[in-house]
């Protein structure tokens, strides 16, 4: 209780500071939310959630409601190296606006290729003038992996020709803190599967600063702007994983909080897709989930407001917010079942637990002897 007391002294003060910074938003986020039909209570309800998002007692959701507030007073500045874009689209591509959309629109972002109106110089000069008048203040968000053969030459952005290699070092310098956005600027994603001929890498790698990374292709937009209050909130990085991942959000396996999980334990898997067993919702592990070796949030976060994620939609998890995921966690609809990974041969759980370090779970007689027999058939 005392480390809470001290995390939420120190948050007031944060708060406290930001309030006295003027407003780079000519709307409060109070007048967005009754442009849109929210109210304060759907905010107030909106802000309890997030606060259990990111592992906190109940009484900090006043912190977070009045750091959602404040958040034009923290410049955000995003990059967008090799990548696809899909990471911005889990945000901006709402059916209708959520307060994680508003939350995202009120935020002082001063920079990002996709969303903004500038463009070929008048761009450039408005990330360099960013880069310099919030120098030290600003939080760094990067969207892709950082190609590093030939001095970068696989990738260059705008119309100076800068390599992303350079950009993103340059902007790691001034920056306040710094966030990976998705798998490919966590850890390099599918540009760096091999023979990964650009050299591309994770930001981490390139950076001589701390990085969270927020694995996942893409995150969940619920894992983004978790991530972007807490840093408003404390002006810190939230505690992190052996992959310097937010705990709150990737301290548990999918495989443990799968909606499917008890039919793993009873030994109920779909054979293929189409069968019987997929439409009653069996264990997808016979082909091809990956949910035992990965850990994120997404069984009880979802995606598109909470509606849907793959296994509930059909299909196993990719792993995709693992190192090395493309390499790694293929083929895509095998099971990795009792292959050698790191000279270990092993059941889904207990190379889950060598591999990532979870605590070893016991399953049921019928899901291990229908794991071997599965494996022996494949």
């Amino acid at each position: 209780m005392d480390t809470h007391s001290a995390l939420y002294e120190q948050g007031r003060k944060r708060l406290e500071e930001l309030r006295q910074l003027p407003p780079r938003q000519d709307k409060s986020l109070q007048e967005r939310m009754l442009a849109h039909g929210i109210t304060r209570r759907d905010f107030m309800k909106w802000s309890a959630s997030v606060t259990a998002l990111l592992a906190l007692p109940l009484p900090f959701s006043n912190l977070v409601a009045e750091a959602a507030e404040l958040a034009d007073r923290v410049p955000l500045i995003w990059l967008h190296l090799a990548e696809c874009t899909g990471c911005s689209e889990s945000l901006v591509r709402a059916d209708t606006p959520n307060l994680d959309s508003l939350i995202f629109d009120h935020i002082s972002l001063e920079y990002h290729e996709t969303l903004m109106a500038a463009a070929g110089w008048q761009a450039e000069e408005n990330l360099e003038h960013a880069l310099e008048a919030y120098k030290g203040k600003y939080l760094l968000a990067v969207e892709g992996a950082v190609p590093t053969a030939n001095n970068g030459a696989f990738l260059t952005v705008g119309c100076k020709g800068h390599t992303g290699l350079e950009i993103v070092k340059e902007a790691a310098e001034g920056a306040a803190a710094i966030i990976s956005v998705g798998t490919c600027s966590s850890f390099g994603g599918i540009q760096a599967a091999a023979p990964n001929p650009t050299g591309a890498k994770g930001v981490y790698e390139v950076v001589d600063k701390a990085v969270v990374n927020l694995g996942g292709c893409p995150p969940s937009e619920k894992n983004i702007v978790g991530t972007l209050m807490y840093f408003i909130m404390f002006g810190r990085l939230p505690a992190l994983d052996m992959y310097n991942r937010p705990k709150w959000a990737y301290g548990a396996r999918v495989h443990d909080n799968c909606e499917r999980r008890g039919r793993f334990d009873a030994g109920e898997f779909v054979e293929q897709f189409g069968d019987e067993g997929a439409k009653e919702g069996y264990c997808l592990y016979k082909v091809g989930c990956k949910g035992p070796y990965t850990y994120n949030n997404c069984p009880t976060e979802r995606f598109n407001h909470h509606v849907s994620w793959p296994v509930l939609a059909g299909h196993g998890c990719m792993g995709c917010s693992e190192p090395n995921f493309w390499d790694d966690m293929a083929d895509f609809e095998k099971p990795l079942g009792r292959q050698l990974l790191h000279g270990l041969d092993a059941t889904a759980d207990t190379i889950g637990a060598v591999i990532l370090g979870a605590t070893v779970v016991g399953i049921g007689a019928h899901a291990v002897a229908s794991l071997f027999i599965g494996s022996e058939e494949d």
